[in-house]
């Protein structure tokens, strides 16, 4: 496993490559967990090569005292990515990236930038879509992998690639979850044990209103999940919302043949979890 901290010494690396080979991205901010390690794994077994990125990029944080929180862990990361044969770890500076402009592009996704989590955290998905264009830009993959737990920012991702005419194929990843069922984030060290033991029902949650989502229209559920959260003293709901799953779009009548998913954010304290589940 090679590591590279710097564009020039990653490319002169990589270009080494045969050309019939395929590479595949991996982007992560690093505090790597399970999760991260199931989405390398799949990218080993579909490329002969893997780089995997680890980055904190300033310009996706919407709040200051996020970017300053969030787990450096370098150290361990590379531990966990020597385990799983990762072949590349790009690991640069904010420097390195933005030189000394560390400022987002302004993307236009036509409107899956605007809702939930757009809605939410001004800015977030232009900083997302600077920061995997880049990554693109100087790696260039054949395929890169992004995990369905930030469902919206896959779908982000997949526009910007569309827009911008670049040959990389998203691939999404599943899920990882926790034995109880939260999804595997790496906020999650960031819970007290109170927090860490009301987290699940977030999950459960999802599994109910996917259960009454059949049957019910959708008013009925969005309330059902708004009275579980008010009832839990420990969890703040911040939205739930079903959604097209294309086009991100907010639904108050089903229509046949569509395919919908909810989207949820939950505060635990100074913490914010989000999940997703497919609903048909």
């Amino acid at each position: 496993m090679k590591v590279f901290k710097t564009i020039k010494s990653l490319q002169s690396n990589l270009s080494l490559i045969d050309k019939s080979k395929t590479l595949g991205l991996v982007p992560t901010m690093g505090a790597l967990h399970e999760g991260h390690l199931s989405i390398i794994k799949k990218a080993k077994k579909e490329n002969d090569f893997v780089v995997v990125s680890i980055f904190v990029n300033p310009t996706q944080f919407d709040k200051k005292e996020d970017l300053i929180k969030y787990p450096i862990t370098l150290e361990n990361d590379l531990k966990l990515l020597k385990a799983v044969s990762c072949d590349f770890v790009f690991n640069p500076t904010a420097s390195e990236i933005y030189n000394s402009d560390v400022k987002s592009e302004s993307f236009d996704f036509e409107g899956l930038e605007k809702v939930m989590e757009g809605a939410f955290r001004s800015g977030h998905f232009d900083g997302v879509g600077t920061i995997v264009k880049k990554l693109f830009e100087i790696i260039n993959p054949n395929k890169a992998y992004f995990g369905e737990k930030d469902y919206q920012q896959l779908q982000i991702i997949k526009k910007m690639v569309d827009i911008n005419n670049l040959s990389v194929q998203i691939i999404p990843c599943e899920i990882f979850r926790e034995a109880d069922g939260l999804a595997m984030s790496s906020r999650n060290v960031r819970l007290n044990t109170a927090q860490r033991n009301a987290a699940p029902l977030i999950y459960k949650t999802l599994l109910k209103s996917k259960e009454l989502f059949p049957e019910k229209d959708i008013n009925f559920v969005k309330n059902f999940v708004k009275n579980e959260f008010e009832k839990n003293q420990i969890l703040s709901l911040e939205y739930f919302e079903i959604a097209d799953s294309e086009l991100l779009t907010s639904t108050k009548v089903k229509i046949h043949n569509k395919k919908y998913r909810a989207f949820i954010a939950v505060f635990a304290g100074a913490v914010r979890l989000i999940d997703n589940i497919a609903l048909n």
